[in-house]
Protein backbone atom coordinates (compact mmCIF):
# COMPACT_ATOMS: atom_id res chain seq x y z
CA UNK A 1 0.00 0.00 0.00
CA UNK A 2 1.50 3.24 -1.07
CA UNK A 3 2.70 6.49 1.04
CA UNK A 4 0.06 9.08 0.08
CA UNK A 5 0.95 12.00 -2.28
CA UNK A 6 0.59 14.81 0.82
CA UNK A 7 1.90 13.24 3.83
CA UNK A 8 3.62 10.25 5.80
CA UNK A 9 0.41 8.39 6.03
CA UNK A 10 0.29 5.08 4.54
CA UNK A 11 -2.38 5.08 1.82
CA UNK A 12 -5.49 2.03 1.20
CA UNK A 13 -6.93 1.67 -2.28
CA UNK A 14 -10.65 0.62 -2.28
CA UNK A 15 -11.22 -2.02 -5.25
CA UNK A 16 -12.39 -1.85 -8.14
CA UNK A 17 -16.02 -0.08 -8.47
CA UNK A 18 -16.05 0.14 -4.82
CA UNK A 19 -18.33 3.36 -3.84
CA UNK A 20 -16.98 4.78 -0.08
CA UNK A 21 -20.69 4.36 1.95
CA UNK A 22 -21.57 3.90 5.25
CA UNK A 23 -19.59 4.14 8.28
CA UNK A 24 -17.42 0.48 7.18
CA UNK A 25 -15.11 -0.68 4.65
CA UNK A 26 -14.97 -4.32 4.67
CA UNK A 27 -11.87 -6.87 4.03
CA UNK A 28 -13.39 -7.69 0.34
CA UNK A 29 -13.70 -4.03 -0.61
CA UNK A 30 -9.95 -3.15 0.14
CA UNK A 31 -7.73 -3.77 -2.93
CA UNK A 32 -5.24 -6.32 -1.62
CA UNK A 33 -3.17 -6.15 -3.86
CA UNK A 34 -1.67 -2.71 -4.15
CA UNK A 35 0.65 -4.10 -0.99
CA UNK A 36 4.10 -2.58 -0.59
CA UNK A 37 6.67 -4.42 1.59
CA UNK A 38 6.04 -1.78 5.00
CA UNK A 39 1.87 -1.98 5.29
CA UNK A 40 -0.29 0.29 7.58
CA UNK A 41 -0.03 -0.60 11.53
CA UNK A 42 -3.46 -2.04 12.90
CA UNK A 43 -5.42 0.71 13.80
CA UNK A 44 -3.54 3.10 11.96
CA UNK A 45 -4.78 6.15 10.82
CA UNK A 46 -4.81 5.82 7.20
CA UNK A 47 -5.59 7.83 3.97
CA UNK A 48 -8.02 6.29 1.25
CA UNK A 49 -8.42 6.33 -2.75
CA UNK A 50 -10.98 4.61 -4.96
CA UNK A 51 -9.40 2.29 -8.07
CA UNK A 52 -8.93 5.49 -9.72
CA UNK A 53 -6.81 7.28 -7.08
CA UNK A 54 -8.97 10.18 -6.22
CA UNK A 55 -8.85 10.49 -2.51
CA UNK A 56 -12.12 9.57 -0.47
CA UNK A 57 -10.46 10.46 3.12
CA UNK A 58 -9.63 9.37 6.36
CA UNK A 59 -9.97 5.74 8.37
CA UNK A 60 -8.83 3.87 10.85
CA UNK A 61 -7.07 0.64 9.32
CA UNK A 62 -6.97 -3.12 10.75
CA UNK A 63 -5.50 -6.21 8.89
CA UNK A 64 -6.90 -8.35 11.44
CA UNK A 65 -10.72 -7.27 10.92
CA UNK A 66 -13.30 -7.78 8.79
CA UNK A 67 -14.21 -4.23 8.82
CA UNK A 68 -11.03 -3.29 7.54
CA UNK A 69 -11.63 0.39 7.93
CA UNK A 70 -13.56 2.90 9.66
CA UNK A 71 -14.49 6.29 8.05
CA UNK A 72 -13.30 9.02 10.01
CA UNK A 73 -13.66 11.71 7.79
CA UNK A 74 -14.87 11.79 4.28
CA UNK A 75 -13.99 15.12 3.76
CA UNK A 76 -10.75 17.74 2.97
CA UNK A 77 -6.96 16.22 2.40
CA UNK A 78 -6.38 17.83 5.45
CA UNK A 79 -8.90 17.16 7.85
CA UNK A 80 -6.75 14.87 10.24
CA UNK A 81 -3.27 17.13 10.31
CA UNK A 82 -3.95 17.42 13.34
CA UNK A 83 -5.82 14.01 15.10
CA UNK A 84 -6.51 15.78 18.54
CA UNK A 85 -8.26 18.77 17.69
CA UNK A 86 -10.36 16.50 15.19
CA UNK A 87 -11.16 14.08 18.04
CA UNK A 88 -12.00 17.38 20.49
CA UNK A 89 -13.87 19.17 17.78
CA UNK A 90 -16.07 16.32 16.59
CA UNK A 91 -16.49 14.63 20.72
CA UNK A 92 -17.45 18.29 21.56
CA UNK A 93 -20.26 18.25 18.89
CA UNK A 94 -21.66 15.22 20.07
CA UNK A 95 -21.74 16.55 23.04
CA UNK A 96 -23.34 19.80 22.41
CA UNK A 97 -26.21 18.34 20.70
CA UNK A 98 -26.61 16.28 24.15
CA UNK A 99 -26.42 18.36 26.54
CA UNK A 100 -27.84 22.01 24.04
CA UNK A 101 -29.49 20.81 21.80
CA UNK A 102 -31.50 17.69 23.66
CA UNK A 103 -30.71 19.37 27.37
CA UNK A 104 -30.53 16.22 28.92
CA UNK A 105 -28.32 17.26 31.65
CA UNK A 106 -31.56 19.56 32.95
CA UNK A 107 -33.26 16.15 34.24
CA UNK A 108 -30.48 13.07 33.82
CA UNK A 109 -26.75 12.78 34.97
CA UNK A 110 -26.41 9.51 32.65
CA UNK A 111 -26.94 9.48 29.13
CA UNK A 112 -25.09 8.51 25.84
CA UNK A 113 -21.96 11.44 25.22
CA UNK A 114 -20.71 9.46 21.78
CA UNK A 115 -22.84 7.00 19.94
CA UNK A 116 -20.28 5.19 17.41
CA UNK A 117 -21.58 5.85 13.89
CA UNK A 118 -24.66 7.34 14.60
CA UNK A 119 -21.86 10.21 16.10
CA UNK A 120 -19.20 9.72 12.59
CA UNK A 121 -16.98 8.02 15.33
CA UNK A 122 -17.31 4.59 14.33
CA UNK A 123 -15.81 1.71 16.95
CA UNK A 124 -16.39 4.09 19.99
CA UNK A 125 -19.08 4.48 22.70
CA UNK A 126 -19.48 7.35 25.69
CA UNK A 127 -21.36 7.26 28.12
CA UNK A 128 -22.11 9.84 31.52
CA UNK A 129 -22.41 8.26 34.74
CA UNK A 130 -22.01 11.66 37.34
CA UNK A 131 -18.89 12.36 37.83
CA UNK A 132 -17.30 9.34 35.65
CA UNK A 133 -17.36 8.84 32.07
CA UNK A 134 -16.79 5.73 30.44
CA UNK A 135 -15.10 5.14 26.97
CA UNK A 136 -15.85 1.80 25.57
CA UNK A 137 -13.45 0.44 22.75
CA UNK A 138 -14.96 -1.40 19.67
CA UNK A 139 -11.84 -0.51 17.33
CA UNK A 140 -8.14 -1.00 18.21
CA UNK A 141 -8.07 2.35 16.02
CA UNK A 142 -9.44 4.21 18.60
CA UNK A 143 -8.08 2.09 21.25
CA UNK A 144 -4.59 3.59 20.44
CA UNK A 145 -5.98 7.20 20.26
CA UNK A 146 -7.29 6.83 23.94
CA UNK A 147 -4.97 9.39 25.19
CA UNK A 148 -6.48 12.15 22.97
CA UNK A 149 -10.01 10.96 23.75
CA UNK A 150 -9.06 10.96 27.16
CA UNK A 151 -7.68 14.84 26.77
CA UNK A 152 -10.72 15.85 24.68
CA UNK A 153 -13.73 14.63 26.92
CA UNK A 154 -11.62 16.12 30.30
CA UNK A 155 -11.88 19.53 27.94
CA UNK A 156 -14.86 19.18 28.02
CA UNK A 157 -16.32 17.83 31.16
CA UNK A 158 -12.68 18.71 33.50
CA UNK A 159 -12.54 17.06 36.61
CA UNK A 160 -14.23 14.04 35.67
CA UNK A 161 -12.81 10.58 35.93
CA UNK A 162 -12.27 8.80 32.37
CA UNK A 163 -12.83 5.26 32.41
CA UNK A 164 -11.29 3.11 29.48
CA UNK A 165 -12.71 -0.45 28.78
CA UNK A 166 -12.24 -2.61 25.54
CA UNK A 167 -15.41 -4.73 24.52
CA UNK A 168 -15.00 -8.14 24.48
CA UNK A 169 -15.99 -8.46 21.16
CA UNK A 170 -13.27 -6.06 20.33
CA UNK A 171 -10.98 -8.22 22.34
CA UNK A 172 -11.24 -11.42 19.37
CA UNK A 173 -12.72 -9.47 16.51
CA UNK A 174 -10.50 -6.42 16.25
CA UNK A 175 -7.22 -8.48 16.99
CA UNK A 176 -5.98 -7.16 19.72
CA UNK A 177 -2.67 -8.57 21.39
CA UNK A 178 -0.61 -7.04 23.33
CA UNK A 179 -2.56 -3.92 25.07
CA UNK A 180 -2.64 -2.47 28.67
CA UNK A 181 -5.76 -3.65 31.08
CA UNK A 182 -8.92 -3.85 29.22
CA UNK A 183 -10.01 -1.23 31.75
CA UNK A 184 -8.29 1.72 32.81
CA UNK A 185 -9.00 4.94 34.20
CA UNK A 186 -7.57 8.50 33.53
CA UNK A 187 -6.36 8.97 37.17
CA UNK A 188 -3.80 5.56 36.85
CA UNK A 189 -5.86 3.02 38.23
CA UNK A 190 -6.79 -0.21 36.23
CA UNK A 191 -7.93 -3.59 36.37
CA UNK A 192 -8.77 -4.84 39.40
CA UNK A 193 -7.98 -1.42 40.94
CA UNK A 194 -11.22 0.20 39.30
CA UNK A 195 -13.31 -2.97 41.06
CA UNK A 196 -14.06 -0.39 44.17
CA UNK A 197 -14.91 2.45 42.25
CA UNK A 198 -19.04 2.79 42.15
CA UNK A 199 -20.98 6.25 41.28
CA UNK A 200 -24.56 7.05 41.54
CA UNK A 201 -26.57 8.33 39.02
CA UNK A 202 -29.95 9.97 39.08
CA UNK A 203 -32.74 8.64 36.72
CA UNK A 204 -36.55 10.08 36.45
CA UNK A 205 -36.04 10.81 40.32
CA UNK A 206 -34.65 7.43 41.20
CA UNK A 207 -31.06 7.04 42.22
CA UNK A 208 -29.10 4.26 41.36
CA UNK A 209 -25.61 3.10 41.96
CA UNK A 210 -22.96 1.19 39.64
CA UNK A 211 -19.78 0.29 38.52
CA UNK A 212 -18.61 2.66 35.69
CA UNK A 213 -17.45 -0.06 33.27
CA UNK A 214 -17.97 -3.02 35.11
CA UNK A 215 -19.90 -6.09 34.05
CA UNK A 216 -22.54 -5.70 31.07
CA UNK A 217 -21.66 -2.64 28.09
CA UNK A 218 -20.38 0.31 29.99
CA UNK A 219 -21.76 -0.45 33.67
CA UNK A 220 -25.55 1.01 32.72
CA UNK A 221 -28.27 0.61 29.96
CA UNK A 222 -29.14 3.90 28.74
CA UNK A 223 -30.71 3.29 26.30
CA UNK A 224 -33.95 1.84 27.99
CA UNK A 225 -34.27 5.52 30.13
CA UNK A 226 -37.43 6.43 28.35
CA UNK A 227 -39.03 2.98 27.99
CA UNK A 228 -39.22 2.59 31.58
CA UNK A 229 -41.11 5.73 32.04
CA UNK A 230 -43.34 4.76 29.41
CA UNK A 231 -43.97 1.27 31.15
CA UNK A 232 -44.11 2.51 34.22
CA UNK A 233 -46.91 4.46 33.48
CA UNK A 234 -48.88 1.53 32.49
CA UNK A 235 -48.30 -0.41 35.22
CA UNK A 236 -49.54 2.35 38.08
CA UNK A 237 -52.00 0.50 40.31
CA UNK A 238 -51.69 -2.88 38.28
CA UNK A 239 -48.95 -6.10 39.56
CA UNK A 240 -45.95 -6.28 37.38
CA UNK A 241 -43.09 -8.70 36.44
CA UNK A 242 -39.50 -7.30 35.15
CA UNK A 243 -37.67 -10.19 33.49
CA UNK A 244 -34.04 -10.05 32.70
CA UNK A 245 -34.64 -7.01 35.37
CA UNK A 246 -30.62 -6.54 35.44
CA UNK A 247 -30.48 -3.98 38.07
CA UNK A 248 -34.27 -3.13 38.16
CA UNK A 249 -34.24 0.14 36.18
CA UNK A 250 -38.30 -1.07 34.58
CA UNK A 251 -39.25 -2.65 38.05
CA UNK A 252 -37.58 0.33 40.07
CA UNK A 253 -39.44 3.13 37.92
CA UNK A 254 -42.74 0.95 38.00
CA UNK A 255 -42.80 1.35 42.29
CA UNK A 256 -42.07 4.59 41.66
CA UNK A 257 -44.85 5.39 39.82
CA UNK A 258 -47.49 3.36 41.92
CA UNK A 259 -47.62 -0.08 40.52
CA UNK A 260 -49.79 -2.79 43.35
CA UNK A 261 -46.80 -4.99 43.00
CA UNK A 262 -43.51 -5.29 41.30
CA UNK A 263 -41.14 -8.26 40.99
CA UNK A 264 -37.67 -8.38 39.23
CA UNK A 265 -36.41 -11.70 37.90
CA UNK A 266 -33.47 -12.41 36.90
CA UNK A 267 -29.84 -14.88 37.61
CA UNK A 268 -27.27 -12.77 37.65
CA UNK A 269 -26.72 -11.99 41.81
CA UNK A 270 -24.25 -9.31 41.26
CA UNK A 271 -26.91 -6.78 39.53
CA UNK A 272 -29.74 -8.25 41.72
CA UNK A 273 -27.62 -6.79 44.59
CA UNK A 274 -27.55 -3.37 42.45
CA UNK A 275 -31.71 -3.30 42.02
CA UNK A 276 -31.88 -4.40 45.79
CA UNK A 277 -29.38 -1.29 46.93
CA UNK A 278 -31.56 1.22 44.74
CA UNK A 279 -34.93 -0.19 46.20
CA UNK A 280 -33.41 0.47 49.33
CA UNK A 281 -31.92 3.84 48.74
CA UNK A 282 -35.37 5.12 46.98
CA UNK A 283 -37.40 3.36 49.40
CA UNK A 284 -39.37 1.09 46.93
CA UNK A 285 -40.84 -1.74 47.98
CA UNK A 286 -40.45 -4.66 44.73
CA UNK A 287 -39.64 -8.37 44.91
CA UNK A 288 -36.14 -9.44 43.96
CA UNK A 289 -36.46 -12.94 42.99
CA UNK A 290 -32.65 -14.89 41.86
CA UNK A 291 -33.67 -17.20 39.22
CA UNK A 292 -33.81 -18.42 35.28
CA UNK A 293 -36.76 -16.57 33.81
CA UNK A 294 -37.38 -19.87 31.71
CA UNK A 295 -37.64 -21.82 35.20
CA UNK A 296 -39.63 -18.64 36.75
CA UNK A 297 -42.43 -18.64 34.22
CA UNK A 298 -42.21 -22.51 33.73
CA UNK A 299 -43.20 -22.67 37.45
CA UNK A 300 -45.66 -19.66 37.92
CA UNK A 301 -47.95 -21.02 35.39
CA UNK A 302 -47.55 -24.65 36.71
CA UNK A 303 -48.76 -23.34 40.07
CA UNK A 304 -51.79 -21.09 38.90
CA UNK A 305 -50.19 -18.28 40.36
CA UNK A 306 -52.59 -14.91 39.70
CA UNK A 307 -51.46 -13.23 36.10
CA UNK A 308 -49.64 -9.90 36.43
CA UNK A 309 -51.35 -7.11 34.47
CA UNK A 310 -47.73 -6.24 33.32
CA UNK A 311 -44.71 -8.03 31.95
CA UNK A 312 -41.33 -6.65 30.65
CA UNK A 313 -38.81 -8.76 29.06
CA UNK A 314 -35.85 -7.03 28.25
CA UNK A 315 -33.44 -10.43 27.55
CA UNK A 316 -29.05 -9.64 27.04
CA UNK A 317 -28.11 -9.80 23.54
CA UNK A 318 -28.85 -13.23 22.21
CA UNK A 319 -27.85 -12.54 18.73
CA UNK A 320 -24.27 -11.89 18.47
CA UNK A 321 -23.86 -12.12 14.71
CA UNK A 322 -26.05 -13.62 11.90
CA UNK A 323 -24.30 -16.87 12.31
CA UNK A 324 -26.37 -18.00 15.59
CA UNK A 325 -29.58 -16.00 13.79
CA UNK A 326 -31.42 -18.87 13.70
CA UNK A 327 -30.60 -20.61 17.60
CA UNK A 328 -31.32 -17.19 18.76
CA UNK A 329 -34.52 -16.79 17.42
CA UNK A 330 -35.54 -19.76 18.45
CA UNK A 331 -34.43 -18.80 21.98
CA UNK A 332 -36.31 -15.02 21.81
CA UNK A 333 -39.52 -16.96 20.30
CA UNK A 334 -39.20 -19.63 23.60
CA UNK A 335 -39.15 -16.36 26.21
CA UNK A 336 -41.56 -14.52 24.29
CA UNK A 337 -43.97 -17.60 24.19
CA UNK A 338 -44.14 -18.21 27.81
CA UNK A 339 -44.09 -14.39 28.77
CA UNK A 340 -47.53 -13.83 26.39
CA UNK A 341 -48.88 -16.88 28.54
CA UNK A 342 -47.73 -15.46 31.67
CA UNK A 343 -49.86 -12.10 30.97
CA UNK A 344 -53.39 -11.47 32.34
CA UNK A 345 -55.95 -11.41 29.64
CA UNK A 346 -56.46 -7.12 28.70
CA UNK A 347 -52.68 -6.80 30.15
CA UNK A 348 -49.53 -5.42 28.62
CA UNK A 349 -46.19 -6.56 27.34
CA UNK A 350 -43.12 -4.73 26.73
CA UNK A 351 -40.46 -6.92 24.76
CA UNK A 352 -37.19 -6.11 23.28
CA UNK A 353 -33.75 -7.10 21.74
CA UNK A 354 -31.07 -5.39 21.35
CA UNK A 355 -28.83 -7.79 19.10
CA UNK A 356 -27.97 -5.93 16.01
CA UNK A 357 -28.22 -8.40 13.55
CA UNK A 358 -32.01 -8.76 14.33
CA UNK A 359 -33.81 -6.32 12.28
CA UNK A 360 -37.02 -5.13 13.36
CA UNK A 361 -39.58 -6.92 10.90
CA UNK A 362 -37.99 -9.79 11.65
CA UNK A 363 -38.17 -9.20 15.63
CA UNK A 364 -41.85 -8.49 15.00
CA UNK A 365 -42.39 -12.00 13.13
CA UNK A 366 -41.15 -13.42 16.01
CA UNK A 367 -43.10 -11.56 18.51
CA UNK A 368 -46.37 -12.49 16.74
CA UNK A 369 -45.10 -16.47 16.00
CA UNK A 370 -44.97 -16.46 19.74
CA UNK A 371 -48.39 -15.02 20.17
CA UNK A 372 -49.98 -17.02 18.03
CA UNK A 373 -47.98 -20.12 19.32
CA UNK A 374 -49.19 -18.95 23.14
CA UNK A 375 -53.01 -18.75 21.33
CA UNK A 376 -53.19 -14.88 22.57
CA UNK A 377 -54.47 -12.24 20.55
CA UNK A 378 -52.18 -9.10 20.62
CA UNK A 379 -52.43 -5.44 19.35
CA UNK A 380 -48.88 -3.72 18.43
CA UNK A 381 -49.46 -0.69 19.95
CA UNK A 382 -46.04 1.50 19.44
CA UNK A 383 -42.70 0.20 18.19
CA UNK A 384 -40.26 1.25 20.61
CA UNK A 385 -36.23 2.03 20.69
CA UNK A 386 -33.45 3.99 22.25
CA UNK A 387 -33.68 7.50 22.80
CA UNK A 388 -32.48 10.38 21.13
CA UNK A 389 -28.58 10.22 22.57
CA UNK A 390 -28.70 7.17 20.67
CA UNK A 391 -28.93 8.56 16.76
CA UNK A 392 -28.81 7.32 13.63
CA UNK A 393 -26.89 7.85 10.52
CA UNK A 394 -29.57 6.89 7.43
CA UNK A 395 -26.38 4.93 5.59
CA UNK A 396 -26.29 2.81 9.13
CA UNK A 397 -29.76 1.07 10.25
CA UNK A 398 -27.55 -0.85 12.83
CA UNK A 399 -26.62 1.41 15.21
CA UNK A 400 -30.89 1.18 16.21
CA UNK A 401 -30.06 -1.07 17.57
CA UNK A 402 -32.44 -1.50 20.31
CA UNK A 403 -36.12 -2.56 19.24
CA UNK A 404 -38.71 -3.09 21.49
CA UNK A 405 -42.65 -3.62 20.84
CA UNK A 406 -45.18 -3.17 23.32
CA UNK A 407 -48.45 -4.68 23.14
CA UNK A 408 -51.94 -5.59 24.23
CA UNK A 409 -52.79 -9.15 25.23
CA UNK A 410 -55.94 -10.83 24.86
Amino acid sequence: MAKSPSNQRPAVYLGLGVIARGPHVYAREVDSFRIEEVQPEPGSLVEVFDDRERFCGHALYNPHSDIRLRWLSKGRRTELDRPAEFLQRVIANADRLRRKGMRLEDWSDAYRVVHAEGDDLPGLIVDRFGDVLVAEYHSLGFWNLRGEIERALLGIYPGKLIVHKVARTALKHEGFTEYEPPVMASDGRSGQELDDLYTEITEHSVTHRLQPGQGHKTGWFCDQRENRIKVAALARGREMVDLCCNAGGFALQAARQGARRVTAVDLDEVVLEKAEWAAKKNALDIDIIHADIFNYMRDRLRDNVPAPEVVVLDPHKIIASRNNMEEGLERYGDMNHLAMRLVRKGGFVATFSCSGPLDLSTFLGMVFKSARRAERDVRLLEVLGAPADHPQRPEYPRSRYLKGALLSVD
